[in-house]
């Protein structure tokens, strides 16, 4: 070996110790860190089946729940559009319209309560 080739060689093994903080008057480091895993669980949801679908319309209540998605009117006015359709068309069903507390994704459960027990179906969801 020459002896250039033996320096390199040198430096690098102190680079390593430095680096690695195995040299005289250096301290190992003892930080931890916490890393959360990004994975997604491996179980599914508890699934529920669909409610019955109701033989007709005639004198129900339908829920329009607007979730907020896409800003306070995105939805709402649809809803609107619908209900005056049900007005003129359907004028026995009787559609409540309602926005959901909250952003769409949190849970708002005094509205759930009071769907089951004034709707005979409801519209949860995206429109607009």
């Amino acid at each position: 070996m020459t002896k250039k080739c033996l320096l390199t060689i040198s430096m690098l093994v102190v680079a390593a110790l430095v680096f690695s903080g195995f040299l005289p008057g250096q301290s190992v480091r003892s930080d931890k860190i916490t890393v959360l895993n990004p994975g997604i669980a491996s179980t599914m949801a508890k699934r529920l089946p669909l409610s019955p679908r109701l033989n007709s319309l005639e004198g129900k209540t339908i829920y329009l729940v607007d979730i907020g998605w896409g800003g306070p009117d995105a939805g709402y006015s649809v809803y609107e559009e619908m209900q005056a359709w049900f007005a003129q068309n359907m004028p026995s069903v009787k559609i409540v319209i309602k926005r959901k507390k909250g952003s769409y994704a949190q849970d708002d459960p005094d509205l759930w309560k009071e769907i089951a027990k004034n709707a005979n179906a409801a519209m949860v969801g995206v429109s607009g």
